[in-house]
């Protein structure tokens, strides 16, 4: 096998120019009819930021091409500059590439008519493992049939990140005690008293003490999914799965009303920030708490190890419709031009066996996030530290559920809330542009009109 990173970034031009294992092997039988009948297969993958996260990865893929006779080639695409998603343009467009192909957020969606469909894998696996996750499903399944099989690596849900001792010295919050390193001893008497109503106060105190919670407010993925999850919990829904414009609601203007106080305790330059902000805000140890992966802790450890010794990832605030975490799934996708489709389908199937699953989780310190509830239970999330147990949380656990920015509207809809960061530009008009909240809600309603006539 040959792996290999792809440093060349396809330009838009040469886009458009090319378009002018035991019971896996019982399960997998359907796919590979004989072990010399597999030959070859290529993958685009994702580029992982842990370090030797790519090296269990290939490891998996070794022993599936060593047991069925296969030559794997893996390219390691970075996502900086989005040349994963250029290059999955580009092979599109030309209609040949790698046989198997990573598509972050929405890309299943942009790129659904060249898909293989992969029911057959996803039905399999929802068979063994049970629910997956509705995002996922809204993401991937499209008129009815799966176009991508979800996957750990790079999934992620961006849960509070918050600093133990901070909060214990500035707010009286114990939030090791209310979020415990053991689910079996979650006491719903005390998750329940984690509302946005308890992260306001504890906000307003930790910004007086001088150590603010750090939010961002720009037109990035990480501002979009938190502020999509709060809208969730208040019950605000932009459009409806009907095209219904919904955004002029009490539940919009509660929202809005409530997040005027919570953005006055910020630091000023969360507008300003990138998907980088919250993560160096944390680790400088000027922040008490940030909506994040574990990429600001695993950082933290290496840069400021005070910062990582308190920190904590715990659920979000329960709002007045419950509690919700912004989730970003990555998938795997089979382009319908592949000329090795059982054998694909069969390395989709081993890379997605809970017993594969945890080997990447493990690689990745935690940060890999299966879309099977029943994955949750692996032991990385409750040996990893300091403080062991740090990120046992971060899988959503007890009323906790995932949230995406869009949603429930149709996905096409969806896709451009999503990227236009609807809401977010609605609070910054609100809360930093000083807005009527009425023509805050007129804006929003004139953008959503033009998202339904594309």
């Amino acid at each position: 096998m040959t792996q290999s990173r792809l440093n060349s970034r396809p330009t838009r031009r040469s886009i458009i120019k090319s378009a002018a294992l035991g019971s896996v092997a019982a399960i997998a039988a359907p796919y590979v009819k004989d072990s010399y009948a597999a030959g070859s297969l290529s993958l685009g993958v994702w580029d992982h930021w842990v370090p030797g996260a790519n090296n269990a990865f290939t490891k998996l893929c070794n022993e599936w091409g060593a047991k069925n006779n296969c030559e794997v080639k893996i390219d390691y695409i970075t996502s900086q500059g989005e040349k994963d998603k250029l290059t999955a343009a580009a092979e599109a467009q030309a209609g040949t590439g790698h046989d198997i192909m990573s598509h972050r957020d929405w890309n299943i969606q942009v790129h659904q008519r060249n898909l293989e469909p992969l029911d057959d894998v996803v039905g399999q696996l929802i068979k063994q493992y049970g629910p997956i996750s509705p995002v996922a499903e809204y993401l991937a399944k499209i008129k009815g049939s799966w176009r991508g099989v979800p996957t750990a690596v790079g999934s992620q849900v961006k849960p509070c990140c918050s600093r133990i001792d901070l909060y214990k010295e500035h707010a009286g919050i114990d939030l090791m005690d209310i979020f415990p390193a053991d689910e079996s001893k979650y006491d719903k008497a005390k998750t329940d008293t984690w509302t946005w109503d308890t992260y306001l106060t504890s906000a307003q105190k930790l910004h007086k003490a001088g150590f603010p919670v750090g939010l961002p407010m720009g037109q990035t993925s990480d501002a979009v999914d938190w502020v999509a999850a709060l809208f969730n919990s208040f019950g605000a829904v932009l459009v409806d799965d009907k095209d219904n414009i919904k955004v002029n609601s009490d539940e919009t203007r509660i929202a809005l009303e409530y997040l005027k106080k919570l953005m006055a305790v910020n630091p000023p330059e969360v507008y300003a920030w990138d998907d980088a902000g919250n993560n160096r805000w944390l680790i400088s140890g000027k922040g008490s708490s940030i909506m994040n992966p574990p990429s600001a802790w695993a950082v933290a450890k290496r840069d400021n190890l005070k910062v990582a010794e308190n920190c904590w990832t715990h659920a979000m605030p329960k709002g007045p419709k419950g509690r919700f975490v912004g989730q970003l799934p990555q998938f795997y996708g089979l382009w319908a031009f592949s000329k090795n489709k059982p054998a694909a389908k069969d390395l989709l199937l081993h890379m997605s066996q809970k017993e594969s699953m945890a080997q990447l989780v493990e690689a990745s310190i935690g940060y890999d996030l299966p879309s099977f509830k029943s994955m949750y239970d692996f032991d990385t999330w409750k040996k990893v530290g300091p403080p062991v147990g740090t990120v046992f949380s971060y899988p959503p656990r007890g009323d906790e559920q995932t949230s995406m920015c869009g949603a429930p509207a149709r996905a096409d809809v969806g896709a451009q809330i999503y990227n236009q960061a609807i809401n977010t530009v609605m609070v910054s008009k609100f809360t930093q542009g000083n807005e009527k909240l009425d023509d805050v809600i007129k804006w929003a309603e004139k953008e959503l009109e033009g998202t339904l006539r594309v």
